[in-house]
């Protein structure tokens, strides 16, 4: 089985597939996982595999390792592309989620102008109109959406408690089309079901969510490290191909990551 943990709460600077140079921030212990959802491929592990024993960092400790590090890459010379808000977890369920934006987009502003601020979210906290205004001010709104089909969600995502798909969908469309949608594909299976979600079972259902949601961009990608769950498998490239471009026929701008 295997882990990434990230340390907390700046690691990197990384190169992303999808964003470039990332400077990470982890609001999540650095220790262990913490996420309202339990994804199977997640490269972090299953929650109840890794349980921190640490707290979350706090939000000075977040603004002060930040600026620490941006002021060293400046010194090298080197700025990065972004500040992505990743690591062991859901970042937006950080009590502090805002004020830590208001806080980044401060030192941003600062030190590395040209950088943009992304967060990459599961969507689970959306019903919470503080973390709905500070995402409303970055850059890069990244939210995911595997699919909509709820068997699936239960299978694969595993969120960790009550989980309404078409609630979700609203939630994404409220933000007016500054949002960027990303989507998991993959194949293979757990415990003897398929989680192959290339099919048009479940592809065409999830356009239709596209549609309504009316996205900036859509981010279709496979699975790129190894997973705790040895039976799931990327995605074919000739699957993802076919899936963004349904998703250029409906309109919509598609990147894809294999």
């Amino acid at each position: 089985m295997s882990t990434i943990l990230y340390p907390s709460p700046v690691f990197g600077p990384v190169h992303s597939r999808r964003l470039g140079l990332s400077l990470g921030i982890n609001l999540m212990p650095a220790d262990g996982k913490l996420c309202t959802f339990d994804c199977l491929y997640c490269e972090c592990g299953l929650n109840t595999s890794h349980r921190p024993s640490q707290p979350r960092p706090s939000r000075e400790e977040v603004a002060e390792a930040l600026e620490e590090t941006l002021r060293k890459m400046a010194a090298a010379g080197e700025q990065p592309d972004v500040l992505t808000f990743a690591g062991n977890g859901e970042p937006t369920a950080h009590p502090d989620f805002p004020a830590i934006i208001d806080d980044t987009l401060r030192l941003r502003d600062a030190l590395c102008p040209s950088a943009r601020v992304s967060v990459l979210s599961n969507a689970t906290m959306l019903h919470r109109p503080a973390v709905v205004e500070a995402l409303r001010r970055i850059d890069n709104n990244i939210q995911k959406l595997d699919t909509v089909d709820i068997q699936y969600i239960s299978l694969v995502d595993r969120p960790a408690g009550a989980y309404d798909v078409e609630q979700v969908i609203r939630q994404l469309e409220a933000f007016e089309g500054n949002v960027i949608v990303q989507s998991l594909f993959m194949a293979g299976s757990v415990g003897g079901r398929s989680v192959d979600n290339t099919t048009d079972v479940f592809v065409s259902p999830w356009l239709e969510a596209l549609r309504r949601i009316a996205p900036r961009e859509v981010m279709v990608y496979t699975i790129a490290r190894e997973t705790p769950i040895p039976t799931l498998m990327k995605a074919p490239r000739e699957a993802l191909d076919a899936i963004a471009q349904r998703v250029r026929e409906a309109g919509l701008s598609v990147s894809v990551s294999y």
